[in-house]
């Protein structure tokens, strides 16, 4: 199992900010596309709670579900820099 899932949408650059930290980091990660109607993002919804992107699960380090781009780059970086 992949230890860092990113849910996602192209051309999101929220989604976008996040990948390129990741890419920085050279960190692997599985990529889950969303759907562009945030009433059909029923998975996004039952792992964050809610339905915007970028959302962040680590798990290895137990985050099951980590919204905001910001917050997300800031994790990568105290966690994998």
């Amino acid at each position: 199992m992949t230890q860092l899932e990113l849910y996602e949408l192209p051309g999101c650059p929220y989604c976008a900010k996040v990948k390129q930290k990741l890419g920085e980091l050279d960190l692997e990660y599985e990529s889950h596309e969303v759907p562009r109607s945030h009433d059909d993002r029923t998975e996004v919804q039952a792992v964050s709670g809610q339905t915007g992107v970028p959302v962040l699960i680590d798990n290895e380090h137990g985050v099951d579900g980590m919204p905001e781009s910001d917050d997300i780059v800031a994790y990568l970086e105290e966690t994998y820099a």
